[in-house]
């Protein structure tokens, strides 16, 4: 009785999926046609500002009963495999395979790509200012820990520009080859995980040596190979290495997350809802950060991050990295931005970029 009420409804689906189907193809065709104009123009093939203008628009217009997170996902993958179409971009980020960072590239780019995993940050930004890559995703802050500061650092001395960001939520898992702790002597991780699980590891493996790794991915790599070895990573890079898990989400923040910036030589056009990152020195003088700072109020501009940065000079200098609302072609971010540079010691802009904050 049960496959003869299913049978149409089965049979619907199959009609519906024929046409789904074949509207993709047409919008594949319509994606190549803009590659071969794109070609004739050296028109970059990544064009974050429109695809969050396409992702913005799908969550707008969606009536339901699919959720507008899971539409974006599916137009991303849609995008990403039409992008791939004129030319697959390659995309660093801080491996090895299996870490938060690689998860943050699909998620900003689709999975139509190649990913290329590094093992440092440096590295990211070595790769991608050589043309290696077209695009580097890094962390840049932590929701619990703070700025990630070689990130900031290399983003002072960098060419590249940020065009991008995006937000992963952290949750760590406590992993070995067995799936328990006999006979662990070591729990590695990257640092950053190490003291967003610190609470949790005081409290139930205080005797238990912590290592600092370049990455989570790297400590699970470690510990597929080694039975003293217990990894911190995401559950991803367990299953990429065969791990089993002790404990799931031991994070001391139920909401941890971290912060990606995309970098890259592109310089994005206004999407209609963006940020742009800044840099800036005082000069050595009383009020000056706060006088520095009086044209973002007095041009109407909104500044959502203020992070400090001893400049290292011996002397108890800072850079200041700022993030304000909206395009550096903004016609009164720009005023801002204008006076800024007559003001600052030292000015820089990192890049406007779509917020999706």
């Amino acid at each position: 009785m049960s496959d003869n009420k299913l049978l149409p409804l089965r049979l619907k689906i199959d009609a519906i999926d024929a046409q789904i189907l074949d509207l993709l193809n047409q919008r594949a065709r319509v994606a190549e046609e803009v590659g071969h104009v794109k070609a004739e123009t050296n028109a970059p093939v990544f064009r974050p500002e429109r695809e969050a203008q396409v992702l913005r628009g799908v969550a707008e217009r969606n009536p339901g009963p699919l959720a507008s997170a899971d539409i974006q996902l599916i137009f991303r993958e849609i995008m990403s495999a039409c992008r791939a179409l004129e030319r697959r971009v390659v995309v660093a980020f801080l491996g090895p395979v299996g870490t938060f960072s690689e998860q943050a590239v699909y998620k900003q780019f689709g999975h139509a790509i190649l990913a290329l995993p590094c093992v440092s940050i440096d590295e990211v930004f070595r790769a991608t200012e050589a043309g290696t890559a077209d695009f580097g995703v890094v962390p840049i802050e932590n929701s619990s820990e703070g700025a990630i500061n070689r990130t900031l650092d290399l983003l002072l001395q960098t060419s590249l520009a940020i065009s991008g960001e995006l937000a992963i939520p952290v949750q760590h898992s406590l992993m070995t080859r067995t799936g328990n702790m006999d006979g662990v002597s070591r729990i590695c991780a990257h640092s950053q995980a190490l003291a967003q699980c610190q609470a949790w590891l005081n409290q139930h493996y205080p005797h238990v040596e912590r290592q600092a790794v370049a990455s989570n991915a790297e400590a699970a790599r470690m510990a597929s190979g080694d039975a003293t070895v217990a990894a911190i990573a995401s559950e991803i890079a367990g299953t990429q290495y065969q791990l089993g898990i002790v404990s799931a989400h031991i994070q001391d923040d139920p909401h941890n997350r971290t912060r990606f910036a995309v970098i890259g030589r592109l310089h994005t056009t206004p999407s209609g809802k963006d940020q742009t990152s800044i840099v800036l020195a005082t000069p050595n003088k009383a009020g000056a950060v706060y006088h520095l700072l009086a044209p973002l109020s007095k041009h109407g501009v909104s500044m959502t991050r203020f992070e400090s940065r001893p400049a290292r000079t011996g002397n108890w200098e800072y850079y200041f990295y700022v993030d304000v609302e909206g395009h550096v072609q903004d016609e009164k971010v720009a005023a801002a931005m204008a006076e800024l540079n007559d003001k600052a010691a030292f000015f820089k802009v990192l890049g406007s970029y779509p917020c999706t904050l």
